[in-house]
């Protein structure tokens, strides 16, 4: 809310800067500026920064059966066929492979899903997941 202005009168001829309530009686007209110029409050513009992503990490093991691990990765990660049978060699002959990247809470529920579905089954599947 602005202050009201205060009105001061002048003999005639005697020039004399107007005032404002609480004013100090300097005229800051001569800065540059006046009493009235205002000015806009810009907030910084916030920039949202990227979730961090887990590749979710499947380990060999020698007692899973093949099958179940494709069926896996057809379930919980919407693996085709094709792309299944492609994942599930690749951690048969290197010991790990990549079902896919997640931010952080798509991963963990991935993780939990498979990890439930080995316990279930009576499988030691084991699925991990790492900061990419």
């Amino acid at each position: 809310m602005r202050a009201p202005i205060a009105v001061e009168t002048a003999p005639k001829g005697a020039a004399r800067p107007l005032r404002g309530a609480g004013d100090d009686g300097e005229d800051r007209r001569g800065n540059g500026g006046s009493k009235h110029d205002t000015a806009t409050i810009t907030k910084p513009k916030t920039r949202s920064k990227r979730p961090s992503l887990y590749r979710v990490l499947l380990l060999n093991d020698d007692y899973t059966p093949m099958e179940f691990v494709v069926l896996v990765l057809q379930d919980v990660f919407n693996k085709t066929r094709e792309d299944a049978m492609r994942v599930m060699l690749h951690v048969h002959n290197h010991g790990v492979g990549e079902c896919g990247i997640y931010p952080f809470e798509v991963a963990e529920t991935k993780v939990t899903r498979v990890m439930d579905a080995a316990r279930k089954n009576q499988h030691p599947l084991q699925c991990v997941m790492e900061k990419q």
